[in-house]
């Protein structure tokens, strides 16, 4: 099931299904805090990427076959998921099969455009970043589009939320001196006032970018980010539950035995085990918290090895 992956923990979405409906790396950001690597199709362009019906076939299949009982179906993976032309009627679809809340994960580039608003109507959850809300900022800690502007991004989202019946939850990633200066936080929040979502997510880079470049900040950072932002921020935690434990410790060891051998880059792992590189992210970033994995980058290149 080539367009479904998980279900995997999620730290805001509980257990969730992912939905990928977007070609690795077709995107309208190059993020320098992307732990899935460099864009390689910086687009704006919406398509038909992944069609229609694979998608529901896969999702068919998932209901037919009782899978694991999920808390939310995610449209999130390796691409901007607005990119994609059906993801409305693709929703609308998934709504036929199950009363499971969908949420899509987007970093709200789009979401100035009356279609791609439309689109998402029938979701029950939006999950949009905003990461910076000057133009300089935004280049650098985004690397959007030649075409896209923060202040459209911006209106987008203001548009959006007007309309939306589901919840919208606003997700801001700080990287260490690139957008966690006093003033920049200061213009987040008045973006965030604007706005008006339902919850804002601040969060930092928790796994290794493929950049280089982005570097956590610490949880006093955070405090001092989230009161500057204003009451209504709450900083994202890890995830504890322990469902899926099993499943997950057995990839882990894939992982292990596979890094004892080389280092290997995520896209390595994924290719070799045949799991989605959003998986694999989730098992690196435990090992990594466990010191039982480290990394280098070389090349624009983020290689984990084994720290046994």
């Amino acid at each position: 099931m080539s367009c479904l992956f998980g279900p995997v923990p999620s730290r805001r979405l509980g257990i969730s299904l992912g939905v990928d409906i977007v070609p690795s790396k077709f995107c309208s950001y190059d993020c320098i805090y992307c732990q899935l690597g460099r864009t390689t199709n910086n687009t704006i362009s919406r398509d038909e990427y992944v069609s229609y019906a694979a998608v529901c076939q896969d999702i068919e299949e998932y209901f037919s076959m009782n899978g694991p009982a999920v808390d939310h179906i995610t449209f999130s993976g390796s691409g901007e998921p607005t990119s994609n032309s059906k993801i409305g009627h693709i929703i609308t679809k998934i709504k036929e099969f199950t009363k499971i809340p969908v949420a899509v994960l987007t970093n709200g580039s789009l979401l100035s455009q009356a279609e791609v608003q439309e689109n998402l109507m029938a979701a029950d959850i939006v999950l949009p970043s905003l990461d910076a809300a000057t133009p300089r900022v935004f280049d650098v800690v985004n690397r959007p589009h030649r075409s896209i502007k923060i202040s459209e991004v911006i209106s987008g989202l203001v548009s959006f939320k007007k309309f939306f019946e589901g919840e919208t939850w606003l997700e801001v990633l700080l990287c260490r001196g690139i957008n966690d200066d006093k003033e920049e936080l200061k213009m987040i929040g008045r973006a965030i006032n604007e706005i008006k979502p339902n919850k804002v997510h601040l969060n930092t880079v928790v796994r290794p970018s493929c950049s280089g470049l982005a570097y956590p900040l610490s949880r006093e950072q955070l405090k001092e980010a989230q009161r500057i932002l204003g009451k209504n921020t709450e900083i994202i935690g890890d995830f504890t539950e322990p469902a899926f434990h099993d499943n997950h410790q057995n990839m882990e060891e894939k992982i292990l035995d596979l890094l004892r051998r080389r280092p290997s880059t995520g896209t390595e792992l994924s290719d070799v085990l045949g799991t989605h590189p959003n998986e694999i992210s989730k098992c690196i970033d435990d090992l990594i918290n466990l010191k039982k994995v480290s990394f280098v980058v070389h090349r624009n290149n983020v290689y984990y090895q084994s720290s046994e």
